[in-house]
């Protein structure tokens, strides 16, 4: 895990040792452990690197790493099945000097070129310079866990794993009205039919699952993988059991490679606890890290004291409070970049901040579990919805009763059985209503709204079954804003986050069952839950309520302090002719972490950029 940067040149523009030392020292939180600049002999090409030592801890590994007398890297991130692809290409002949993922990314592209990313199983972003064909190519994992940022002008290329290694070398820092716009009047931080747009205009994210490539000073972006979310399969529960245990058992052992300690965050809630079976059965005395709110209503100690107490671990907790978030926050928006939806991404930042202070480098983590499996409660009505169009109502009936029985305020209403027959034009109908409200928000000064992003930014998916708003949420909005939040928080303290659940065949399996194996007889993530069944404590895998990692923002927002921080925060987006003046006199009713309606969230956001 690592931050890196690069420099093309294009037409002749000059790259020096200093530039690269500004976007490597913009990066320093990222790699901690060392630093390295290379420049090849014709000056056109430059990467520095900032190292995280995780894998192969001497010098050797370091960065930027050269091979064959014709290739150069800077890589960020992990290749966790480094190992068995080391074994493979010494088969073809491929010998190595190091320990590390890194050389065997190296001997995977000159063996398979653009295909070796095909090959691995990771959270990566790198970029690799091939001199004899003077050409740049450089790739990010399938779910975008490792970060890719780039500015392309008529001078020169550059990237960098956050944009501040940008910013550093005089890269404009102009924030894009229209996707603040979006952000303030709906909360979504990602627009999901252009992934590679960001928050700040001529920057932009090279896209999960994508390959880049620089020629002649010609760019080409091209997708080399995507999930397949309409061949589904038949098996039995027994064998699909079988098959999910064996896949997060490898997952995770894979993701326990390292030559550091390796510790755990720690929820309660079925994600975290699944990882934390597998984890103590080759780690038993694995660290855990937690979030805790005595007296919250959402607090989750309970259910983590059991997961502790059940396997024996060690758990450390911390309680972060309305201080904490603003003594924190400026530091918090430095490392995010982008504005974000709550405070439960402050909650997380702290978790990892305890693990780097208990000397914990690299920690597992259950993202990507809810919109593999089908988690959310918002996901209920859409499996709901696909039984209706397959016309099987006796399954429909027989399972709203139960959903309904579990969740008292579950509602399937006349527009979801609508829905149900007409997905092109509730999709239609849900974008107009986003569209019309976004138009509506008497908030803003007209100069403002008039950078109202537009109809693409409002956009629903076609819904059919559940599979698509699965893929919606994976591949589209929804986990990329999460991983982005994940890597920016653990970073910041110099800490690896990996994610066992985002292993790409685990995915893809998952993905290929039909939608009864993921929400069924009243419970989303059935199938993980009956996996998981007689291995962790009932009150774990049956829990019926939906915890989102949570802190008590409504709670910290009602405080004196944040109310004053908050005055504070409106004044500016005022000063800066985003909200008309009379919003200084209204009060906005604070909401929870999750809430849709997170106004004084947004503001306190938008104003630090």
């Amino acid at each position: 895990m690592c931050g890196i940067s690069g420099i093309i040149s294009h037409q002749g523009f000059d790259i020096n040792f200093q530039q690269l030392k500004l976007m490597s020292d913009a990066l320093i939180h990222r790699g901690p452990d060392g630093s390295g600049v290379w420049i090849n002999a014709q000056k056109t090409v430059g990467f520095s690197h900032r190292r995280l030592a995780i894998i192969d801890l001497t010098s050797d590994a370091e960065q930027p790493m050269h091979y064959l007398e014709n290739y150069s890297i800077v890589f960020n991130g992990e290749i966790y099945n480094y190992i068995e692809l080391k074994q493979e290409l010494k088969y073809f002949g491929y010998s190595f000097r190091t320990n590390s993922d890194t050389e065997v990314i190296l001997a995977a592209y000159d063996y398979y070129q653009d295909d070796c990313v095909q090959y691995f199983d990771g959270m990566f972003s790198f970029a690799i310079w091939n001199e004899k064909e003077q050409t740049l190519f450089a790739a990010r994992d399938r779910f975008g866990e490792k970060p890719f940022f780039y500015n392309n002008d008529n001078h020169r290329f550059v990237f960098a794993s956050e944009m501040k290694a940008l910013w550093a070398i005089g890269v404009d820092k102009q924030v894009s009205n229209k996707m603040l716009s979006n952000y303030l009047i709906t909360g979504n931080v990602q627009n999901a039919s252009n992934n590679a747009e960001t928050f700040y205009e001529n920057i932009f994210e090279l896209p999960a699952a994508h390959i880049l490539k620089i020629k002649n000073q010609a760019l080409q972006i091209l997708q080399y993988w995507d999930l397949q979310k309409n061949n589904i399969l038949k098996d039995t529960e027994e064998n699909v059991i079988q098959k999910l245990d064996e896949l997060l058992h490898d997952s995770v052992m894979k993701r326990l490679r390292s030559d550091v300690p390796v510790g755990m965050s720690l929820s309660g809630g079925l994600d975290s606890s699944t990882l934390l079976h597998f984890v103590s059965q080759h780690q038993p005395k694995v660290k855990t890290f937690s979030a805790v709110f005595p007296g919250f209503e959402k607090d989750e100690s309970a259910f983590i004291k059991k997961v502790v107490t059940h396997y024996h671990v060690e758990n450390f907790s911390i309680t972060p409070n309305e201080k904490d978030l603003v003594d924190d926050f400026e530091k918090l928006m430095y490392h995010q970049e982008a504005p974000f939806q709550s405070s439960s991404i402050f909650a997380q930042y702290k978790v990892y901040q305890l693990a780097k202070e208990n000397n914990i480098k690299v920690l597992l983590d259950g993202q990507g579990a809810d919109e593999v499996f089908g988690g959310y409660l918002k996901y209920l009505q859409w499996y709901l919805l696909e039984q209706l169009r397959n016309k099987k109502v006796n399954t429909f009936i027989a399972q709203k009763r139960k959903l309904e029985q579990n969740f008292p305020d579950f509602i399937f209403g006349i527009n979801h059985y609508l829905a149900a027959f007409f997905p092109s034009r509730a999709a239609k109908a849900l974008s107009i209503r986003a569209e019309k409200s976004s138009k509506a928000n008497t908030y803003f000064t007209n100069e403002f709204v008039a950078f109202n992003a537009g109809k693409n930014y409002n956009e629903k998916p076609v819904v059919k079954t559940l599979n698509d708003i699965l893929y919606f949420n994976t591949m589209q909005m929804g986990l990329g804003e999460l991983l982005r939040f994940a890597d920016r928080n653990s970073m910041a303290h110099g800490c690896e986050v990996r994610l066992p659940f985002l292993n790409h065949d685990l995915v893809s399996y998952v993905f290929s069952l039909p939608s009864s194996f993921k929400i069924q007889d009243g419970f989303t993530k059935y199938i993980l839950r009956k996996t998981m069944q007689g291995k962790l404590p009932n009150e774990i895998v049956w829990r019926k309520e939906k915890i989102g990692f949570e802190p008590p923002q409504n709670q910290w927002m009602n405080s004196t302090l944040m109310q004053d921080y908050l005055f504070e925060a409106k004044r500016n987006l005022v000063n800066n002719n985003i909200l008309k003046p009379e919003v200084m006199q209204k009060n906005f009713e604070n909401s929870g972490a999750h809430e849709p309606e997170n106004l004084n969230w947004r503001f306190l956001c938008a104003s630090q950029l």
